[in-house]
């Protein structure tokens, strides 16, 4: 355990040291919450039909996502895995004394939340500054705010247990690039990344009440914002916690099954 912990400690610092592409990230998700925001403002002031979601909630919703990007999107999953699994090299991985599902799963998520250390504070802070309708908004409660973190975090494990599927199946078709897509689509679109869950249509909305996807960052979002109250809230973690023991168990025996059957290409 204490490996695995040192493991997760080394990943995380060796992502702060990206701070050139952490500003990058920065400046696009900034120009992106602008762009965003300034859609929904344009909308909302020629329609009075949305009763799901107030502006001000979802321009909030809009710079959190920026914010958060990184530890929400589907698509940030590890090409170097990946690269290992096609190239053979995860053969050294296999001799190593370490359970590598775990191993690979801290350094994904490792790698997520150092990203998302370096970026979100300044795109927070630029969000609240702003004038009204374009700011973003303060949490609704503190009691809000804490199930927002708590659930900010679940979602994250949520994500990481999914993309941890994709570099599995990696080694039954050599190729990721085919699922991921499929996966990458689905999941950002039901989780509110593309288009905010409260303004899909409502027969998508009943679909994604069944699906993890809209607990990785629709959730979270809506808590902060108050579009959710606390009662559903709760009642949201613990299906969030039941899909982490379903996905991550789900990944375990697969990757038993394939690490009993794995062959590595030119040994």
């Amino acid at each position: 355990m204490i490996c695995y912990l040192k493991y997760f400690k080394t990943e995380l610092i060796n992502g702060l040291q990206y701070r050139t592409a952490a500003f990058a990230g920065i400046i696009t998700q900034i120009v992106w919450g602008f762009i965003n925001t300034m859609i929904y403002v344009s909308f909302y002031s020629h329609t009075n039909n949305v009763d799901s979601i107030s502006l001000s909630q979802l321009v909030t919703y809009v710079w959190l996502n920026q914010a958060f990007l990184i530890l929400i999107y589907m698509k940030s999953f590890d090409s170097e895995i990946m690269d290992k699994i096609k190239n053979g090299t995860v053969a050294y991985e296999l001799c190593r004394p370490y359970n590598l599902y775990t191993w690979w799963y801290i350094k994904s998520i490792a790698k997520k939340y150092s990203a998302v250390i370096l970026r979100f504070l300044p795109i927070i802070i630029l969000g609240l500054v702003l004038p009204k309708p374009f700011n973003m908004g303060l949490p609704n409660s503190i009691y809000s705010f804490i199930l927002f973190i708590l659930t900010l975090l679940l979602g994250s494990i949520l994500l990481v247990s999914i993309i941890m599927i994709i570099h599995i199946i990696g080694f039954f078709t050599n190729e990721d690039k085919g699922i991921s897509s499929i996966i990458i689509i689905i999941s950002n679109f039901l989780s509110g990344s593309t288009l905010p869950v409260p303004l899909l249509p409502n027969i998508v909305q009943k679909i994604t009440e069944y699906l993890p996807f809209r607990l990785i960052s629709d959730l979270p979002f809506r808590i902060y914002s108050g579009n959710i109250s606390i009662n559903y809230a709760l009642q949201s973690i613990v299906l969030q916690i039941i899909w982490i023991i379903i996905l991550i168990t789900f990944g375990i025996l697969i990757m038993r099954k394939v690490l009993n059957k794995v062959c590595i290409q030119g040994g």
